[in-house]
């Protein structure tokens, strides 16, 4: 059956988290004069930040830990990675990036080329994220992409995260498709790729980062454009 919706996932692929949470960090870590003040380098810090955030989504999405537990450990844990155990000052942090992100809604190069191209089309898109419902929306909504999508899934909304088959029966579900006329896109090997696989609708691997990840006959792009290839 010819494939009818396209489900994006959101950070990363669309949006893109990673430009906009270093520029966020960057503007809070300056503001305080962390660098004056701990003598840390902001590099230095972003990179450990990196590390621990990505193990804790990491864990979040294999049911270990619930979002509170990121919450109160991914600033505070690159702090005390530099001797500086100051609960204050990492939630000051965790809540300021969350509200101030969102003055930074970069988008992934070529991210509206494709959703204007594949509207063109006549597809039916979607968006299926693991992120947290109150910031999903409106990265959509700031980023000026929300109108491309007809239903937005946030993992929030279902209490389970890709790779569980339930978020994708959810979201499915949502917009009235059928497994063998949906596709998703995204960039995450185990959540996307290997969450699509198990649940039985196609998938294109965004390898952004070049993982070069082997599996025969598997769709992968490292640019969106590259997208116009498959669909």
């Amino acid at each position: 059956m010819k494939i009818q919706h396209i489900f994006f996932d959101l950070d990363n692929t669309l949006w893109d988290h990673r430009k906009n949470a270093y520029l966020t960090i960057k503007t809070l870590f300056e503001a305080q004069e962390i660098t004056l003040k701990y003598n840390i380098d902001f590099e230095e810090f972003h990179a450990v930040y990196h590390e621990i955030n990505e193990k804790l989504w990491e864990d979040i999405r294999d049911g270990l830990i619930g979002k509170e537990y990121l919450r109160e450990h991914r600033f505070y844990d690159t702090f005390k990675h530099f001797g500086v155990e100051n609960k204050e000052l990492s939630m000051y942090f965790e809540e300021h990036f969350l509200d101030k992100i969102l003055n930074h809604n970069e988008l992934v190069e070529g991210a509206e080329y494709i959703l204007e191209y594949l509207k063109s089309k006549h597809y039916t898109l979607h968006i299926i994220s693991n992120g947290f419902k109150e910031v999903t929306e409106r990265k959509c909504i700031l980023s000026g992409i929300a109108h491309y999508f007809h239903t937005i899934t946030s993992a929030d909304s279902v209490g389970v995260r890709k790779p569980n088959p339930e978020i994708f029966e959810y979201s499915l579900g949502l917009s009235n498709a059928k497994k063998e006329e949906s596709i998703l896109i995204g960039d995450d090997w185990i959540a996307d790729v290997v969450g699509s696989q198990n649940f039985g609708i196609d998938v294109i691997f965004f390898d952004v980062y070049k993982e070069n990840r082997q599996d025969e006959g598997l769709k992968a792009i490292r640019h969106l454009l590259q997208i116009k290839e498959y669909l």
